[in-house]
């Protein structure tokens, strides 16, 4: 990922437009309009070689005649010259490009693209509409209007969204920080941008309608990194096949499974919308109410029927109604008639007028079992819908200034000509407000999500981590062998050997030769168990029960010997050419009150690596209750995509069915992700069924996939995987044995103990603060870190006590890092900061970082010294003579 340059396609200070007409409607004549009345006060300068000048402007014959050189320049020519156009700008200095022009083949693009590699000069297209930046009056568009200033982004890769939202959003006083049409991505994509957006102070929230995502790893790391810092909401197009089918023809790439883009989505944090009315509704209320303190919403209301919908709407999302406080309701029974509802809903009556309006707001705003208040006006002739507007704003201005509260207040005043003049009042006082009761409850609810997924992000893995003991090599033997015998699926028998490797429980399996090895078998199972299993052991069949391959059941060795025979001659009928290598024998499984699931995995086309769990058996296909989730997964993780599906609702237990072992089923899908990690020679996996019940779960079938990795590579994961193998034992003198090893999110819990033990002067050198945030979200942003783009070490005693911690946070070019250390006071001195710090530099030289930075206190001598032995450059730092910069070269 790299945001390198973006500042100049973001925020130039002057503009070349190549490819300026004089054609009435021409796509050059807009840009070069929109440009010069967009009041941008840097250079704009036009390049034409047919025309001297264009509406009085001066024109350029080329890009290399211009009086200086552009920080950004748009291209509206013919794709044949693009390429040469580009290498004359990157020659020149020019730093970033925005390529309006479409019908840019794949020779054309490439040619494009390696006219731009050397000097770095970034590309945002082709094929799009432009980028629009109100703030500097920049409109390098063909986009029909400018939109206001506001603090909301849009990113879209469509070029008539674009347009569109600009449209709409015009008379509702919603404004933007940054419009940009993607086009087709050839260089800057979405993870270039929302890395740049993460980071922007003048975009408070961010919009995105998406077709498909490149690089899905850069876009997940980036993508996580954003919504961390603010509200992301995304419109995926191409849900369905046919939908799907019609971006790929728009986008010219596959955009991967639907179900993968909402387990990506979920992942990083991003909110979801599925329509155009969504994203709207998104945009009305981030732009004015960015940010929730809770989820509790009042809904008051002078019409019980919009407020009863607006309830409706509520529980649909499961949202949270407020239960008001009994001093509210006192306060309200002051101040409503009597026949008010009592409750919440706050029916305040359809005679309500501007005074009733008014001091039910106040009791509502007052309140303090609540968080959002929206309010509702059905017009009636008994009272003014502009006075009752006016109202509400005063309430909500007269307590803003007291700052009783930090309630969001949303409002919804419901018909057409009557409401228009106080739709636009809330509009002009930056309320959001919206025309229905069901659409007002959307756009809250999007806030929501986005807050619950946050929260969900934070939340802390169990205490007891589950411990992966596997034998990988075990497992790699056994693929290998296949791969050997050049086949690419896996016997039965042969994917339950790589699933016990890896701790997954599996029905015992006897591969027998012939009929009377099937008999024997089956005769000593039946002295333990009350029947087993004969299934035919071919690698040749995938699906043994579509061709009469599996019989159950059995409770004699005789029938189990015909079973045998039978399968034999069934299959040679269907399937002459399958080459039976035998059959497998095992006990039946009986457990009356298991449920059948499954755990699978296969390779998305943009995502990689994906992780499937859900309702099992032979109609999976057809129950279609299953959830994806991206490798890799720890117990929260996979704890939280089982609530996903409408069977654990179900394992959880009801009546007298007892609730199935969830953490069994959740250790299940944490080893299944642990073996896509470890192998990627692994291409598909089904489990099924796993049977679970109380007692635990166990794998009765499976199937496996595999090819070999050196000649057909697998797509990489999309999420970086724990790196284990910096996972490294020690042992100094005054301290004993100690392990160094990457941060997981469960050494949360180690810090509070860790904290007591460092001195407030040492909290000062390392935080430039005695008394940094405990809260469990900043701790949780030291231990649930992103391994793509930075590293914590920690220094772990026997005892499992922290000892210390070195960790660094890469620049989204991954070139530079920055570093900081701290290891408990009563420990210093002891050798512990020298040996993390230089596992740190191990590090950073194993992923070809090219520096390492930090600023440490003057009076930190330790650190300084420590920083000059390991060969930090130490200099001062030129704003502040307090501070040192230390610098380390990892590479010549």
């Amino acid at each position: 990922m790299t945001i390198r340059n973006l500042e100049y396609m973001f925020s130039p200070a002057s503009i070349a437009l190549i490819g300026a007409s004089p054609k009435p409607g021409s796509v050059g004549r807009i840009i070069a309009s929109n440009l010069r009345s967009g009041g941008f006060s840097g250079d704009v300068w036009l390049v034409n070689p047919r025309h001297a000048a264009i509406d009085g402007v001066a024109c350029y014959p080329s890009a290399s005649k211009l009086p200086g050189v552009p920080d950004l320049a748009v291209i509206a020519t013919p794709p044949a010259t693009i390429s040469d156009i580009i290498s004359e700008l990157a020659s020149l200095g020019t730093k970033a490009v925005v390529v309006i022009t479409a019908g840019v083949d794949d020779a054309l693009r490439s040619r494009m693209l390696e006219a731009s590699r050397q000097a770095c000069l970034r590309i945002l297209g082709p094929n799009g509409v432009g980028i629009i930046l109100p703030r500097l009056g920049i409109n390098a568009s063909f986009a029909q209007r400018m939109p206001p200033n506001g603090d909301l982004a849009f990113l879209s890769q469509s070029g008539a969204l674009v347009t569109a939202i600009i449209d709409w959003a015009e008379g509702r006083g919603i404004g933007f920080s940054k419009v940009v049409s993607m086009g087709e991505m050839a260089d800057v994509d979405f993870g270039d941008a929302l890395d740049f957006l993460a980071g922007d102070p003048d975009s408070k929230a961010i919009l995105l309608y998406v077709e498909q995502v490149t690089h899905a790893a850069k876009f997940m790391s980036a993508a996580r990194r954003a919504a961390r810092a603010k509200p992301v909401i995304a419109l995926k197009s191409g849900r369905h096949a046919a939908g799907a089918k019609a971006a790929r023809s728009h986008t010219g790439a596959l955009s991967g499974s639907d179900a993968v883009y909402d387990a990506a989505f979920r992942r990083a944090g991003l909110v979801r919308v599925s329509d155009l009315d969504g994203l709207f509704e998104a945009a009305a209320m981030l732009s004015f109410a960015p940010k929730l303190a809770g989820e509790r919403l009042i809904i008051l209301t002078n019409g019980g029927g919009a407020g009863v919908l607006a309830a409706d709407r509520l529980a649909d999302f499961d949202g949270k109604l407020a239960d008001i406080s009994q001093d509210t309701r006192d306060a309200l029974d002051a101040v409503l008639p009597k026949t008010w509802s009592k409750g919440n809903p706050i029916d305040i009556i359809g005679d309500a007028g501007p005074d009733r309006y008014a001091a039910a707001m106040e009791a509502a705003l007052d309140d303090k079992a609540s968080d959002a208040i929206l309010v509702i006006n059905c017009p009636t002739a008994l009272a003014s819908s502009e006075t009752a507007a006016d109202a509400v704003l005063t309430a909500v201005s007269n307590n803003r200034q007291e700052e009783h509260s930090g309630k969001v207040v949303l409002t919804n005043w419901l018909g057409d000509g009557a409401a228009e003049e106080g739709r636009r009042r809330f509009t002009a006082a930056r309320i959001p407000t919206f025309e229905t009761p069901a659409s007002a409850i959307d756009g809250f609810m999007h806030l929501v999500r986005y807050r619950r997924s946050q929260d969900e992000l934070m939340q802390t893995p169990p205490a007891t981590p589950l411990e992966l003991v596997f034998d990988r090599d075990r497992a790699k033997d056994v693929i290998a062998r296949a791969l050997a015998q050049g086949r690419t699926m896996l016997t039965e028998h042969e994917a339950k050997a790589v699933l016990a490797a890896y701790g997954i429980p599996v029905a015992e399996t006897t591969i027998c030769p012939d009929p009377d090895a099937v008999e024997a078998t089956a005769r000593s199972i039946l002295t333990q168990h009350r029947a087993c299993v004969v299934k035919i052991h071919s690698g040749d069949i995938s699906h043994k029960s579509d061709v009469g391959g599996v019989r159950l059941g059995i409770t004699s060795a005789k029938e189990a010997r015909d079973a045998a025979c039978t399968m034999a001659d069934t299959i040679a009928a269907k399937l002459p050419h399958a080459r039976i290598q035998g059959w497998a024998v095992e006990p039946m499984i009986e457990r009356p009150d298991a449920h059948e699931l499954i755990v699978g995995m296969s390779e998305d086309a943009t995502f990689g690596p994906t992780m499937l769990f859900g309702a099992g058996g032979t109609a999976v296909e057809v129950i279609k209750d299953t959830v994806h989730a991206l490798p890799p997964l720890d117990l929260k993780l996979a704890r939280d995509a089982m609530r996903h599906t409408r069977i654990s609702r179900l394992l959880d237990g009801y009546r007298n069915r007892p609730r199935a072992d969830l953490d069994a089923i959740a250790g299940v899908l944490v080893r299944a992700s642990a073996l896509v990690a470890n192998h990627p020679e692994l291409r598909e996996l089904d489990i099924n069924p796993l049977l679970a019940d109380e007692t635990g779960c166990i794998a009765v079938d499976a199937r496996m996939r595999v090819e070999d990795e050196t000649k057909s590579p697998r797509r990489p994961m999309a999420i970086r995987p724990y790196p284990s193998a910096w996972e490294k034992d020690f042992e100094l003198p005054n301290i004993g044995p100690f392990l160094i090893r990457p941060v997981r999110p469960e050494d949360e819990r180690l810090y509070e103990h860790f904290f007591a033990n460092v001195s407030s002067e040492d909290l000062t050198m390392r935080f430039f603060t005695s008394a940094p945030e405990r809260s469990h979200r900043f701790l949780a942003r030291l231990t649930q870190i992103d391994y793509a783009r930075e590293m914590a070490f920690v220094a772990l005693s026997k005892t499992g006590e922290l000892l210390g911690v070195a960790r660094l946070i890469a620049d989204p070019d991954y070139r530079r890092a920055e570093y900081a250390v701290l290891v408990r006071s009563d420990l210093k001195g002891r050798g512990i900061g020298w040996q993390i710090m230089q596992h740190l530099i191990a590090y950073s030289r194993a992923e070809r970082l090219e520096e390492l930075y930090g600023q440490v206190l003057t009076e930190n001598t330790p650190m300084i010294d420590m920083c000059r032995e390991l060969g930090f450059r130490v200099e001062v730092d030129p704003g502040d003579v307090t501070l040192l910069n230390v610098t380390l070269r990892l590479t010549a």
